[in-house]
């Protein structure tokens, strides 16, 4: 936990101040022609977001889940309806009309879409008492609620992958961003798969 929570710290530290200006001057994603709220959608998201991946690190902390578990469910209503699914609505609406090109819009829009119909499983799979698979349905939720975290975090490796390829820088810029992104969607899934399908070893006392 220690270390997730340090990498999200980073993270936030390094992408939520332009936007607490307000200025839209000092945004990292050039607006849309023909779409002046862009900037206003972004900094919504941002703010959503920032409470979803906050509250996402509290939710999947093992202890906080069997000491707290009333604390648990409350910040996990924070995290739906104060983060989650407005953030995901935002990014949905913003990345239809991603300046980065189709391909990286298509990406935005699955990405979101994703997060949010795990998120809503997840929600009604609790709301109908069926545990294991609010389990399951939120380590799904949380893995997309990192996608722009791991995006970035992949943006060098897209970077190494188009580079043999030459072009001009803007052109590189796209590349790059295209294969981040797509890397960054199936990565998450298939690590959240893989930890939903493990076999964890019994522990020695239990043994």
């Amino acid at each position: 936990m220690v270390p997730l929570a340090l990498v999200v710290a980073v993270f936030l530290a390094y992408s939520v101040p332009p936007y607490l200006t307000l200025d839209p001057a000092r945004s990292r994603v050039p607006a849309p022609a023909g779409f002046a709220a862009h900037y206003w959608f972004l900094v919504v998201h941002i703010a959503f977001g920032t409470v979803a991946i906050v509250g996402v690190i509290l939710q999947i902390w093992p202890w906080l889940r069997r000491t707290h578990p009333v604390v648990h469910r409350r910040v996990g209503r924070v995290y739906v309806f104060a983060g989650a699914i407005p953030s995901a609505v935002m990014a949905a609406t913003i990345g239809a009309v991603s300046p980065f090109g189709p391909v990286v819009a298509a990406l935005d829009v699955v990405a979101a879409l994703l997060w949010l119909g795990f998120t809503i499983a997840g929600w009604r799979a609790v709301r109908q008492r069926r545990f294991a698979d609010h389990r399951k349905w939120m380590i799904r939720s949380f893995a997309m609620c990192m996608n722009t975290l791991m995006s970035r975090a992949l943006s060098p490796l897209g970077f190494l992958l188009v580079l043999p390829r030459g072009g001009d820088k803007d052109n590189m810029i796209l590349s790059a961003a295209t294969v981040s992104g797509a890397l960054s969607i199936l990565t998450l899934l298939l690590l959240s798969q893989w930890w939903l399908d493990r076999k964890p070893k019994t522990p020695a006392s239990a043994r």
